[in-house]
């Protein structure tokens, strides 16, 4: 479920115009672009981005870059695009991350998004950057791991409930034998893994489960150094639990000896009107402590106020 509290029937003018009154004078008011924007869904901040480029003739987004900076400014950034023009941009970032992909990122996106959402973000990735996804992933990375992201990402999969229990077991069995002979980037776990709808893998995952005595993660070890492997084990869990893959990432972000704003934000942001709430309550559950009060502890400043309010926390 969705943290943000919003209003139903908020005015985009009206909001366009207190913005506006924000950006004025001596410093921009950062507790007005807080309170209206982190209080907004994704149709509600469209309709202000449109009411503000016919009232002013100027860019919201553009405008809101030059007045924050920072963590601040990235959060609110990615906060207002479309969901789909948010992801296109996020998997650019992670492509082009140096030394080397974060593969996450784009995991996250091609298993857990609909394949409805994910080719609407295919799209706008093309809009954007004048390139296909695939075309940019594959140039930027190499071996294993460019065979399995450009497959996660080239399909587009059958969305359906429907399962072959025969073909859940003779692929449980394929994926094994694999892993078995360690050859854990074969052709047929790479197909598998990247071409099959989630319904039919979590079939073939619980068939493995039950045939074989473990989970396959727990197969899936390994170098630990392998990028590939690590990605594999990614896109399972993505499938398998993805609320559970996200509360892992956030408390990963939150423990570091500096905390990793780019995977928090990036959390917070996607999934505030989706299922947010569920992972704070594991979060709670996991840590024994409020989601809240850990990110409230671990960042600082407008940055910390508008992620408090996409948390949900009320004034």
């Amino acid at each position: 479920m969705s943290t943000i509290c919003f209003p139903e029937h908020p005015s985009p003018v009206a909001d366009a115009e207190a913005l506006r009154k924000a950006f004025q004078g001596w410093g921009t008011d950062e507790k007005a672009v807080i309170s209206i924007l982190g209080r907004r869904n994704a149709t509600q901040r469209k309709l202000i981005r449109q009411a503000y480029e016919d009232l002013y003739q100027e860019d919201l987004v553009k405008r809101l870059e030059s007045e924050l900076s920072g963590d601040f400014e990235r959060a609110v950034y990615r906060w207002i695009l479309d969901p789909e023009d948010r992801d296109a941009v996020l998997l650019h970032v992670a492509i082009k991350k140096t030394p080397v992909p974060d593969y996450r990122v784009i995991i996250e996106i091609s298993c857990i998004h609909s394949p409805e959402e994910f080719l609407a973000t295919k799209r706008a990735y093309q809009a954007r950057y004048k390139r296909s996804l695939e075309e940019d992933l594959a140039q930027h990375t190499s071996g294993d791991i460019r065979k399995f992201l450009v497959g996660l990402v080239g399909i587009y999969r059958y969305r359906g409930e429907e399962i072959t229990t025969k073909l859940a077991n003779s692929e449980a069995d394929i994926l094994h034998k694999a892993i078995t002979e360690k050859a854990f980037s074969h052709d047929e776990v790479v197909r598998i893994i990247s071409t099959r709808s989630k319904a039919q893998i979590l079939a073939t995952l619980n068939h493995y489960k039950d045939d074989h005595g473990a989970s396959i993660t727990k197969h899936l070890r390994g170098d630990p150094c392998s990028d590939y492997l690590s990605a594999l084990r990614t896109a399972i869990r993505c499938f398998t639990d993805h609320e559970k893959y996200y509360e892992k990432v956030i408390r990963q972000a939150l423990n570091r000896p500096s905390t990793d704003e780019e995977s928090l934000t990036r959390v917070v942001v996607t999934r505030a009107e989706k299922d947010l709430k569920e992972i704070k309550q594991l979060y709670q559950k996991r840590n024994n402590i409020s989601l809240d009060h850990a990110v409230a502890k671990e960042t600082s400043g407008d940055y910390n106020a508008f992620l408090l309010t996409l948390l949900g926390k009320q004034d």
